[in-house]
């Protein structure tokens, strides 16, 4: 009976160490397949437009709508950067980018101006609180929330105590978006 035992408990181990083993072989490829660089043309177009790092607009896809062009929040954000209409509307009329108003949500479906607001829109913001802490929780929570948060002293403007964001949601997000941004830059940056 015991020695029953020890050989499934050893062929469990062994069966462990093989999973470990092609694992660790294929570990890169794995990751980017759970990293993908999908519509890299694009965004490397809109990265070098606005001054955004390529790999910071792959990570804010990939927790916004992992790559799911159609998706549609149950707050009404749309497309792969989840952009809200209102927000869409206002981006492009600042910054003369062409977009139908009168069907918002179709062109907001559409990759490339999705991808061309959101990356504005996140440029925006990073020139504004200048560093990238504070300007993923204003993609987040808004502009409003997060300088009402700053002129109350709830967060700092430098993104220096970030885990003091009050929004469960919003520190869960940068926090994700943070993580995701440095596995990019691991999987895709040769140093």
């Amino acid at each position: 009976m015991i020695k029953n035992n020890w050989k499934k408990i050893i062929s469990i181990i062994i069966v462990i160490l093989i999973i470990i083993s092609i694992f660790m072989i294929f570990k890169d490829k794995i990751m980017k397949m759970i990293y993908p660089k999908t519509y890299s043309e694009i965004i490397s177009v809109y990265a070098e437009e606005y001054n955004v790092d390529e790999n910071l607009i792959f990570a804010v896809i990939k927790a916004e709508s992992n790559f799911n062009n159609d998706a549609i929040s149950n707050k009404s954000a749309i497309g792969l950067m989840q952009i809200v209409e209102d927000t869409a509307i206002d981006v492009a009329k600042k910054n003369n980018i062409d977009i139908n108003t009168e069907n918002i949500e179709e062109e907001l479906l559409n990759i490339e101006k999705n991808i061309n607001i959101g990356t504005k829109y996140l440029s925006t913001l990073l020139g504004q609180y200048g560093n990238i802490e504070v300007a993923l929780a204003a993609y987040n929570a808004g502009i409003g929330t997060v300088n009402n948060w700053i002129e109350k002293q709830v967060i700092k403007p430098d993104g220096s105590d970030i885990e003091n964001i009050p929004y469960k949601e919003t520190n869960n997000y940068v926090r994700k978006i943070l993580r995701d941004y440095d596995i990019y830059n691991n999987l895709y940056n040769e140093l």
